[in-house]
């Protein structure tokens, strides 16, 4: 097992870890909550502990699809090891049912389903809200290169496409998320997380918000749907 060392990162929601392997980090979940890019601050209890299992029980199944990611090994209910990576300064959202920002921008209906998903990339940048961004935005900055733009693409719509299918089995409608990659010895991989902090996730029946937006609407009930989300995945809380 590797040996935790000195604390390198403190984000919104986790705190990162050197370890005695420099190939390796120590990721730790916190319970804090932040929406609009900081603006609003709160504490979902056990959000931490939630966030890091789904995750990296959902890393587990897309390494399985051939998806290479992050993931080594789970330490505790909220501690994960994980590859050391060079994050592509790029949010990647994948969009199958019309909510949020893009209803905002589009003046679309929320719930309305595009005749495709969509791909979406935004530069990750607090101080400027992360800015929506295209494919030329990325290579000319120096963002990502065309390659690791096709490769992030083509990553993306499959991990939609599983995801997708995945959840539907347990009565929930994947509305969009949002992911990360980084640059792992020349390679570009998933990584940072998938939990109810980046997912839009409606319950198929009733569509029942079960994420992030009831912190970010005050609709009250937020631990009762994270909680409900593990249940359906079949871990406990």
């Amino acid at each position: 097992m590797v040996e935790q060392k000195e604390q390198l990162y403190e984000g919104k929601a986790k705190k990162v870890y050197a370890t005695s392997d420099p190939d390796l980090l120590i990721v730790d979940y916190k319970d804090d909550a932040t929406a609009f890019n900081g603006l609003k601050k709160g504490t979902i209890v056990g959000k931490g502990v939630i966030n890091n299992r789904m995750s990296n029980y959902l890393m587990q199944k897309l390494e399985k699809e051939g998806v290479e990611t992050h993931f080594v090994e789970e330490l505790s209910e909220r501690r994960t090891v994980v590859k050391r990576v060079e994050i592509v300064p790029i949010e990647v959202i994948m969009r199958n049912v019309v909510a949020g920002s893009l209803s905002k921008r589009t003046g679309l209906p929320e719930g309305e389903k595009p005749s495709m998903p969509v791909l979406e990339y935004y530069y990750k940048s607090d101080e400027l809200g992360d800015p929506m961004i295209n494919a030329d935005h990325a290579v000319a900055f120096g963002w990502a290169t065309d390659e690791e733009l096709k490769v992030i693409g083509a990553t993306a719509r499959k991990v939609n496409e599983y995801l997708v299918k995945f959840f539907a089995g347990v009565g929930v409608d994947l509305i969009d998320f949002k992911i990360e990659f980084g640059r792992y010895h020349g390679r570009v991989i998933l990584a940072d997380e998938i939990s109810p902090d980046t997912c839009r996730f409606w319950d198929s029946k009733t569509k029942e918000k079960l994420d992030k937006d009831r912190f970010r609407r005050d609709m009250g009930g937020v631990e009762d749907a994270y909680g409900e989300m593990m249940r359906r995945i079949g871990l406990s809380k």
